[in-house]
C-alpha cells in the first residue's frame, strides 16, 4: 500500500479510537479494557497467522525487543496518557501528544545521533499551536495538574521509545504483525499484571456497545492501524510518522460534531487549517536546485 494511504489510514483510524474509548468509559477499568484491548488483538492475530499458516516464532534473543515493545508502545505509553486523562482536560493531553514528532526527533538523535530535518521545527510549531487552537475553548480557564501534564509527558515519551524499538526489530527482520502479536500479547500481560497490583476488578462488561467499541479497537485501531503506523515509521523514521498526531484531533473533534454535537468555533477551525499547514510544510517536495554541469562556452579568440 502507499505510504500516503498508511498516513491517511493512520490519521483516521487513531483519531476515531477516542470516540471508541470514550464509549467504555465507566464500563470497566482503564487498565482492565486495555489489557482486554490487547490481549484480544494478539490473541486474533496470532490465531489468524496460525491459520494462514505464516505463524511466526521469535527465538530467545529476540523476545527482550519484543517485551520492550509492548511494554513501551502497548502498556506504559496507554497507562501514563489515561492517567494524564483523568487529571487534565483531554485537549490538553492532546496538545502534549501532539509533540511526538518532537519527541521522536530528539530521542533519535539522543540514541541513534540522526539528524532530524531541518523543516521539523516550523512544521511541529504550527501543528501543535494548531491542537492547542482547536482545544482552546476547552483549555482557556481550565486548571492544570502538574502531575497530569508528567504522567501526559511520560505516555508520550514511552510512545516514542516505543517507535524506535518497532523500528529496530523492522530492521532486524522481525515481521510485522507476527512481531505486533507477541509484542501486543506481552504488553497485554504487563497491563493485566500493573492493574492487579492496583487492586482493579477484572470484570466483563455486558452492554453491548462496550464490546462493539472493543471490536473497533482491536481491528482497527491496534492490529491494523499499530501495523500501519509502524509501517510509517519503517519507511518515513520516526519524526515524520509522529506527525500523525498533529491530525488525530481533527478526526476525533469530526467524529465528536456527529456523534456529541460539538460546535466548531472560529478559533477551532483557525487551529484546522493550522495542523493542516504544519503537515504541508513537513510533507511538500522540496525542490533541489542543481548546478548545471554543462561546460561554459568557451571564448573564441583570433
Amino acid at each position: 500500500m502507499p505510504t500516503s494511504l498508511h498516513y491517511l489510514f493512520t490519521v483516521f483510524a487513531w483519531g476515531l479510537t477516542w470516540t471508541a474509548i470514550h464509549v467504555q468509559v465507566g464500563l470497566a477499568a482503564p487498565d482492565i479494557s486495555i489489557s482486554y484491548r490487547f490481549a484480544l488483538s494478539g490473541l486474533v492475530m496470532l490465531i489468524g497467522l496460525g491459520l494462514a499458516r505464516r505463524l511466526w516464532r521469535p527465538r530467545r534473543h529476540e523476545l527482550k525487543w519484543l517485551a520492550l515493545q509492548g511494554l513501551l508502545l502497548y502498556c506504559l505509553n496507554f497507562v501514563f496518557l489515561y492517567r494524564a486523562t483523568g487529571l487534565l482536560p483531554s485537549g490538553l493531553v492532546a496538545v502534549i501528544f501532539s509533540l511526538a514528532s518532537l519527541f521522536n526527533a530528539a530521542n533519535q538523535w539522543w540514541l541513534l545521533r540522526i539528524t532530524p530535518p531541518l523543516r521539523l521545527v516550523p512544521a511541529a510549531l504550527l501543528g501543535v499551536s494548531g491542537v492547542a487552537c482547536m482545544f482552546w475553548p476547552q483549555l482557556h480557564g481550565a486548571s492544570a495538574s502538574w502531575a497530569g501534564i508528567g504522567f501526559a509527558v511520560l505516555g508520550t515519551w514511552c510512545f516514542s521509545l516505543g517507535n524506535l524499538v518497532g523500528q529496530r526489530n523492522r530492521n532486524a527482520g522481525v515481521p510485522l504483525f507476527g512481531g505486533n502479536a507477541w509484542a501486543m500479547s506481552m504488553g497485554a500481560v504487563g497491563l493485566a499484571f500493573g492493574a492487579w497490583l492496583s487492586g482493579a476488578a477484572f470484570t466483563l462488561p455486558t452492554r453491548i456497545d462496550y464490546w462493539g467499541a472493543m471490536a473497533f479497537l482491536v481491528i482497527v485501531g491496534s492490529i491494523l492501524g499499530f501495523a500501519s503506523y509502524l509501517t510509517l515509521v519503517h519507511r518515513l523514521g520516526p519524526a515524520k510518522a509522529g506527525f500523525t498526531a498533529v491530525l488525530f484531533p481533527i478526526v476525533a473533534l469530526s467524529a465528536s460534531t456527529w456523534l456529541e454535537g460539538f460546535v466548531w468555533q472560529p478559533i477551532s477551525i483557525i487551529g484546522a487549517i493550522m495542523a493542516l499547514a504544519g503537515n504541508l510544510v513537513m510533507f511538500w517536495p522540496m525542490r533541489t536546485v542543481r548546478a548545471s554541469t554543462r561546460p561554459s562556452p568557451s571564448v573564441k579568440t583570433d
